[in-house]
């Protein structure tokens, strides 16, 4: 990976690439600390420090924002909004006729869908937005915290709808920052501005766990925490790069005096095929009923269940459904990303065929049953590594937010893996030597 960095900075191109990305990336962070008007930036510290690092139903989001959710900034709602609207309009491909045919009509289909996702954007940027707002100043954004009343200082509706579109505005620019990496950049944009999110709070995280340490100075615990991540990681690798390769081979055919086919390659099925979705889909489900408790302020019995067992992350009941949702939306996601009818059509109509297996339905039928088979380590794999930082925040007494967790560990090393990838591919096309030497 260093290797493929330091040749991409001695090829010109490239190396302005990469320096027009670090420059958005620097500018995406500058702006997840400038508040939004209306804010009280002192009250909004105090109220940091009064949480001491835990964010309690907004973990999620804070951690996609990079911290500027709590910090009430102008990138407060972060690239939330978008990874949310990219998930609807992927699954209302499947279920909408008319998205399922812009899909299939190539680069002028997937311009339209990506021009769709961007509206939807901006309207889950505008509700989202409105709801953060309606919860600062609720006081529900910092429960334990005295001053939480005094985030907001204006009650006004004209400060309420200037903080609405400085976060929508603010949602729109992180798009037009991604786009503007993947057009002029290394690409993958919106997945880079992603990684810097996440990656920003490894050093705060990494050094409160030093400062609470008791051994050595904390730095026992610091080299510990260190030592597990780098286990995470290399076991991450490991698994994001698995995969089943299913031979297929193409029949010969003559088309005029020409000669196609009669080559042999493969499918790719990936052992994670869904990759961190099924994370984003059970943590944000699991959100809901403690919000509708918290925003009801019922005192009834099932109100009281689930702020008893669905509130804590170290319940067992917690962390059994948070196991379960993430095997469901596993195979819900597999199910509906990958179709083998389509796969295996395509096959016949290209005169493709496994070898030992008919062409048409039984190679669906064949596809099918190896990606239910890979499925479910790769879903159990996403369960375990999503339970880490429960078992790690209890073995360092729950006072430390632990760093390297599920969510942020599977992205982190997906788009360095994908971005490493890019690059190489990027060199591959400029030190191509050709067939003659």
């Amino acid at each position: 990976m260093l290797t493929a960095f330091a040749q991409a900075f001695k090829t010109p191109d490239l190396r302005k690439k990469l320096l027009f990305t670090l420059g958005i990336m620097v500018l995406f962070r500058l702006g997840a600390h400038v508040p939004v008007p209306g804010v009280d930036y002192k009250v909004v510290n105090a109220c940091i420090k009064d949480a001491g690092g835990g964010q309690g139903l907004f973990s999620l989001v804070n951690l996609f924002s990079g911290g500027a959710l709590l910090q009430l900034t102008i990138f407060a709602l972060g690239i939330m909004p978008y990874i949310t609207a990219s998930i609807i309009l992927q699954l209302l491909t499947v279920v909408i006729p008319r998205l399922e045919a812009l899909k299939k009509e190539g680069q002028a289909g997937t311009a339209k869908i990506t021009q769709y996702t961007r509206y939807l954007t901006v309207a889950l940027a505008i509700l989202q937005g409105t709801g953060l707002v309606a919860t600062a100043r609720g006081g529900s954004l910092f429960s334990s915290c005295a001053q939480r009343y005094d985030i907001i200082s204006s009650k006004s509706i004209f400060t309420t709808v200037t903080m609405v579109i400085t976060m929508t505005a603010g949602t729109v620019m992180i798009m037009w920052l991604g786009e503007l990496i993947t057009d002029r950049g290394i690409g993958n944009g919106m997945s880079i501005l992603m990684f810097v999110s996440i990656a920003a709070g490894f050093p705060g995280a990494l050094w409160s766990i030093k400062s609470s340490g008791k051994i050595m100075g904390g730095w026992f615990e610091f080299f510990v925490v260190i030592l597990i991540g780098l286990v995470m990681v290399a076991l991450v690798v490991f698994v994001e790069q698995a995969q089943r390769r299913i031979p297929v081979q193409y029949a010969k055919r003559m088309i005029g005096r020409r000669s196609y086919g009669g080559t042999s390659t493969y499918i790719p099925l990936k052992v994670n095929q869904a990759g961190v979705i099924p994370v984003i889909f059970a943590s944000s489900l699991l959100y809901i009923p403690a919000l509708v408790v918290q925003f009801s302020g019922s005192a009834e019995p099932w109100a009281q269940w689930i702020s008893v067992n669905l509130t804590k992350g170290d319940h067992p009941a917690y962390l059994a459904a948070y196991f379960l949702l993430i095997v469901f939306f596993a195979f819900f996601y597999v199910a509906i990303s990958f179709n083998p009818e389509e796969v295996a059509d395509n096959m016949k109509k290209y005169g493709g065929f496994i070898p030992g297996i008919r062409a048409g339905r039984p190679t669906a039928e064949y596809l099918s049953y190896v990606l239910n088979r890979i499925t479910w380590p790769g879903s159990l794999y996403l369960g375990l590594i999503a339970l880490v930082p429960t078992v790690a925040i209890a073995l360092f007494n729950g006072s430390t937010n632990f760093p390297f967790g599920g969510t942020s560990i599977l992205i982190i090393v997906g788009v360095g893996l994908e971005t490493v990838k890019q690059i190489e591919s990027q060199l591959q096309q400029r030190n191509y030597e050709g067939f003659l030497r």
